[in-house]
């Protein structure tokens, strides 16, 4: 169990947090197969602030870690799969910071 009581689930070699998040895998794969969507990827990395130092005090960069992204026609989108009222202050700020550091792709997250 997870700290938000989701079960997580290993699918295709892949350990999804929860069952909403590999049903929405599910339908990605699917739609990727009728050629709806390309280059489905699974948990991407971005890297939103690199990583300093201050007076020798090393601070850690800051990433984020999608659930999705894929080509949709043009557009790159990002996913992030979420619960009803599972958003964190955390979250929030990361997806500010994603918006602002790559605005060429489209966040969306998908509610469950």
């Amino acid at each position: 169990m997870s700290k938000y009581g989701n079960r997580r689930v290993k699918l295709d070699g892949y350990l999804f947090d929860s069952q909403a998040e590999a049903r929405r895998y599910g339908e990605l794969v699917l739609l990727q197969r009728a050629g709806e969507i390309h280059y489905l990827r699974v948990h991407p990395s971005y890297l939103l602030q690199a990583g300093f130092k201050v007076g020798g005090k090393p601070y850690q960069p800051i990433t984020y870690i999608a659930d999705f992204e894929y080509l949709e026609g043009c557009k790159t989108i990002v996913e992030d799969v979420k619960g009803r009222g599972v958003v964190t202050p955390v979250f929030r700020i990361k997806e500010k910071l994603f918006v602002k550091a790559f605005p060429e792709k489209v966040f969306r997250i998908i509610w469950v």
